[in-house]
């Protein structure tokens, strides 16, 4: 049996998961489900990361002690996930002594490798993200570009790795491997800051003590793996790596699926590590993007902020699910409403699938005692049938792809057709005209759409498509799913189960609306002249687009990711789609205002702005006379 290995990041014990967390677990779970159904022995992982800095000073500002405080945390990530029935094979927490043991047998092989050194450090350190940064990198010389959050000044012994070693292996690995990094828009931004130039990376800190030990025969009993060794190694010492091997087999993963801003993370410093332990790299890297609220960033001072169980409780794990999956491309950022949600259930499910089990349960009562048989199908139908065949068939490379948007879009299709023969051939006029073998063939083919349906829509809406599965005398399983889908077979003949439905239509929100902040408009200066200290405020930095598309409804605004040398591209919002097309823009480079405080345009948000200029003759950006390096300061 095939093996397959899928991973979720290892998430934070810093706060409650939120509906990023759910969207992540939930993709890897449905890859995990559809691996399974078609056969595979697959290894899906999950957990929590638990050591640094961070977590010390939360349990400490909350009088516990460090231990204490992970394990209420994980425990919670752990039981919101048992109680959305993911179906993870093992929770992996990196306080476990296997995962120690693992982390510091990794230490050790690149130490002896050569591959680790000691020297000192001193940068600018946020706690909050964990991530150190350059001065220019810092927003008003203090402040994290990540999280706003002031940073500390951090000098201090370390052991670093020397990932400047690895930057052409890393391009090779690209080049060679072209969706190494899904989705592929992604891949362009790590090139890019590859290619910019790697510098050896911190690995331990001697700051605090709540990490993993370096290994006894150091002896150097002060200093802590740092998190990005320290997490990362949980893909390879939750399947035994430096204890007992005993699921190594199963490396390296299919799939690590993650959150955009952890990309770099996973793209350049992993296989880093991953190369220079002699072990094999990942299949694919997959990031997906941000969730918003009714097209407002989330934030616990707005609000806002969702809950993933309170909306599963709501409206169904499953309804949820499907949502989720249905309404945003993999790779780009989503935005939650409920009255979307409301629309999906009540249309997509309630009308498009629901009604139409209720309608052959119905009519077959009504003509044939509910016996349904395939045997008048291809008599009939048999071009129909085929056309449901291929379009099964075609689901597959969506899921490779992780575009599952596009696989539920394709399978609606499937619906579509079952529904609107249903309305051309008219079976209620059929059957008075003595058409009961068409009508027959016809209730006959939309079981088998249905059927054929539920084993593929099974890894998305595992207790739903149970139901329907029971309703149509099938089980949800691998026999099925390879005679069903893969060998294009048809249904043996049954009494359908007349079952309630599966879908009830929702009239009325049932969650109570977040409360948004109105966004009000600065007031036009009235005076325009500014003094040279205060043009001096204004940063302003080369930058290069790493990917750009249109903004969905507007004539004007193409939305833009600007990499200016910090730990993830800039998002910014830009009035130039009449001037220019998206894909004139990727790997060209920009003036970028950085400093200017974010707004949302159209419910998205804007970090920063592009200089243009525009006359009579058109729009032009502004651009360096030549590339300069990403980051520089404009003065």
């Amino acid at each position: 049996m095939k093996k397959f290995y899928v991973t979720t990041p290892i998430y934070y014990v810093n706060d409650v998961a939120h509906i990023g967390h759910a969207y992540t677990t939930i993709i890897t779970d449905t890859i995990a489900r559809y691996e399974r159904l078609r056969g595979k022995d697959v290894f899906f992982l999950t957990g929590t990361d638990e050591h640094g800095q961070k977590i010390e000073e939360a349990a400490k500002a909350r009088g516990r002690s460090t231990q204490e405080y992970a394990d209420e945390v994980s425990g919670k990530f752990k039981a919101l996930w048992d109680d959305f029935g993911i179906s993870y094979d093992k929770y992996i927490r990196t306080t476990d002594a296997e995962h120690k043991a693992g982390v510091q047998k990794a230490f050790d092989v690149m130490y002896e490798k050569g591959d680790i050194y000691k020297d000192e450090y001193e940068g600018h350190y946020c706690v909050s993200c964990e991530t150190f940064f350059t001065e220019t990198q810092l927003v008003g010389g203090e402040q994290c570009p990540d999280c706003g959050k002031e940073v500390r000044v951090v000098k201090e012994e370390s052991y670093f790795f020397r990932l400047s070693n690895y930057q052409d292996k890393l391009l090779k690995w690209y080049e060679e491997n072209e969706k190494a990094i899904l989705p592929k828009s992604r891949k362009n931004e790590v090139k890019r800051f590859v290619e910019g130039g790697l510098t050896d990376l911190s690995i331990t800190r001697t700051s605090f003590d709540w990490g993993v030990k370096l290994p006894e025969k150091m002896n150097d009993p002060k200093h802590v793996v740092y998190v990005w060794l320290d997490a990362l190694m949980n893909y390879a010492t939750a399947l035994g790596f430096g204890t007992d091997d005993k699921n190594m087999d199963y490396f390296p993963a299919d799939y690590h699926l993650i959150g955009k801003d952890i990309l770099r993370f996973h793209a350049i410093f992993w296989p880093s590590f991953l190369m220079s332990l002699d072990l094999p790299l990942p299949k694919h890297v997959a990031a997906h993007g941000w969730w918003t609220r009714d097209g407002a960033k989330m934030s616990k001072s707005k609000g806002n902020v969702i809950d993933p169980k309170e909306v599963a409780e709501a409206y169904g794990l499953d309804n949820f699910r499907y949502f989720m999956l249905r309404e945003v491309p993999f790779g780009q950022d989503g935005d939650f409403a409920q009255k979307a949600l409301m629309d999906r259930i009540n249309s997509d499910l309630g009308n498009d699938l629901g009604n139409l089990l209720n309608r052959i349960i119905g009519m077959s009562g009504k003509y044939f005692d509910s016996k349904i048989s395939s045997q008048y199908v291809n008599e009939y139908f048999k071009a129909d049938m085929a056309q449901v065949d291929e379009i099964i068939g075609s689901l597959d490379g969506f899921a490779k792809e992780l575009q599952l948007n596009r696989y539920l879009e394709e399978l609606w299709k499937v619906l579509a057709i079952g529904n609107k023969k249903i309305e051309e051939v008219q079976p209620w006029t059929k059957m008075k005209e003595n058409g009961e073998n068409e009508v027959s063939g016809l209730l006959g083919l939309i079981a088998n759409i249905l059927a054929k349906a539920s084993l593929a829509l099974s890894p998305i809406m595992p207790e739903k498509t149970k139901e329907l599965a029971k309703a149509l005398n099938i089980e949800i399983d691998t026999v099925n799913f390879t005679k069903l889908v893969e060998n294009k077979e048809l249904l043996e003949d049954f009494t359908i189960e007349k079952i309630p439905p599966l879908f009830p239509r929702i009239e009325e929100p049932l969650m109570k609306e977040a409360v948004i902040e109105e966004e009000t408009k600065p007031e036009e200066p009235k005076d325009p002249q500014i003094t040279f200290d205060d043009f001096l405020k204004v940063v302003t930095k080369v930058g290069v687009v790493v990917s750009a598309e249109e903004v969905p409804k507007s004539k004007k605004l193409l939305l833009l990711q600007v990499d200016i040398g910090e730990a993830k591209p800039r998002q910014v919002v830009a009035g130039i789609k009449e001037f220019y097309a998206p894909a004139d823009l990727i790997n060209t480079q920009v003036c970028l205002v950085s400093n200017l405080k974010p707004a949302k345009l159209m419910g998205n948000l804007s970090e920063g702005m592009v200089l243009a200029a525009k006359d009579e003759n058109g729009l032009k950006l502004v651009r360096p006379e030549k590339d300069a390096v990403i980051g520089t300061v404009i003065s």
